[in-house]
């Protein structure tokens, strides 16, 4: 009896002899690092359209929708090299401020990225530069949220036919990215 008595404490000592043996001498857990940030500059344009005859956006004095089809662009300049498209319907009244139809769809086709954002429109004023707020996105930027900042580049032009600056910054889950400029 007094044998098994030995046996069972020495049995015990010896697995919290382990246990602290162990925590002492495993490598310590790494802590994830803080998700980087994708940062991107583009700019959105009025498509250069050759026919006379094609439609053309007219702005419009009442405060009615603003349904726009715009090419994406590396530069502000006309020949800048066209990364997408951009895509929106917003209706910029105050009833209709907290809509979920005032989205702006950024689309890209290149070789870094392709797939879309979606950046919802929920605070619209007439300011030159806007901040909106990233929802979500498809293939390259499946489940980006971030941030949208939208700046007339052209101040004498009128708003359907002026340039933007978008400067995006965006966060994905789990993933590893890096910061482009």
């Amino acid at each position: 009896m007094m044998l098994a008595r030995i046996i069972f404490c020495a049995a015990v000592l010896l697995a919290t002899l382990a246990v602290i043996l162990l925590a002492l001498v495993s490598p310590v857990p790494e802590r994830k690092p803080l998700q980087p940030w994708l940062d991107l500059s583009l700019y959105i344009q009025q498509p250069h359209i050759a026919s006379s005859n094609a439609h053309q956006s007219v702005a419009q004095s009442d405060p009615g929708a603003f349904i726009f089809h715009r090419k994406l662009t590396e530069g502000p300049e006309n020949t800048s090299r066209v990364v997408g498209k951009a895509q929106g319907f917003i209706i910029p009244m105050e009833d209709f401020a907290q809509s979920a139809f005032n989205i702006i769809y950024l689309t890209f086709h290149t070789p870094e990225y392709s797939g879309s954002l979606s950046v919802h429109a929920k605070h619209v004023s007439r300011k030159d530069t806007e901040e909106l707020t990233v929802m979500g996105g498809t293939g390259s930027f499946a489940f980006a949220r971030g941030l949208a900042v939208f700046a007339q580049t052209d101040q004498q032009s009128s708003g359907v036919e002026s340039t933007f600056h978008v400067k995006l910054q965006l966060r994905f889950p789990n993933q590893s990215r890096t910061t482009l400029g």
